[in-house]
């Protein structure tokens, strides 16, 4: 079966952090989006399972850039969830809650795992079921100054990546927190934009961070 490329190995060919959560895109133009996602330096693509069809979105973009992307599944809230997205040939997990069994099934699966966190006490439960990237979500709700405090108390080896709220207007006060990473969803891609104007955003998110 065809897969994408890990999280690590996109990181590791220089892409930026940043991950276009592509909530209720249709599969008939997930392609369309992902390669202009990809163009402008967007390398990291979720499909949240709350879209049309989101298995199929996945596997024809994996198809289609899996060589070039790591394509992921979000709103994983269950191992079969989990199963479904590694079976599309996924690589990557999140979720919106620290379900141990879902972390585990998906480490099972060979996929990466960023499940999501508010609380302390929530980023140890998933740092004790074997993650080690968090999405901290709402980021922008809880603010930059809360992600230094969590940063803080957290294993050195755990990276944060920053969900909800935060793009380029504010991108920068984020990375000075110390966050890893960030995912963009409305503010880059809402069903029934196209392709060139998610292109143009994503070059305008990706021109953000790396000013920072």
């Amino acid at each position: 079966m065809t897969k994408a490329l890990t999280v690590n190995e996109v990181l590791a060919q220089g892409a930026v952090p940043v991950v276009a959560i592509l909530r209720g895109v249709r599969t008939e133009e997930a392609v369309a989006i992902g390669e202009a996602l990809v163009a402008a330096g967007v390398r990291l693509i979720e499909v949240p399972f709350n879209s049309p069809d989101p298995a199929g979105s996945i596997a024809a973009m994996v198809a289609a850039m899996g060589d070039r992307a790591a394509i992921g599944g979000g709103t994983v809230t269950s191992p079969a969830l989990a199963d479904e997205l590694a079976d599309a040939g996924g690589t990557f997990m999140v979720s919106p809650n620290t379900d141990p069994t879902v972390i585990a099934r998906s480490l099972e699966r060979g996929m990466d795992v960023l499940p999501g966190f508010l609380t302390p006490t929530e980023a140890f439960a998933a740092v004790g079921a074997g993650a080690r990237d968090l999405k901290l979500f709402p980021g922008s709700v809880l603010g930059s100054g809360y992600v230094k405090a969590v940063r803080e108390v957290l294993p050195r080896d755990c990276r944060v990546w920053a969900v909800g709220g935060v793009g380029p207007a504010n991108v920068a006060e984020f990375r000075a927190a110390g966050v890893f990473g960030i995912g963009v969803g409305g503010s880059l891609y809402k069903p029934g934009d196209s392709a060139e104007v998610v292109g143009e955003r994503a070059a305008a998110l990706v021109a953000a961070w790396s000013a920072c």
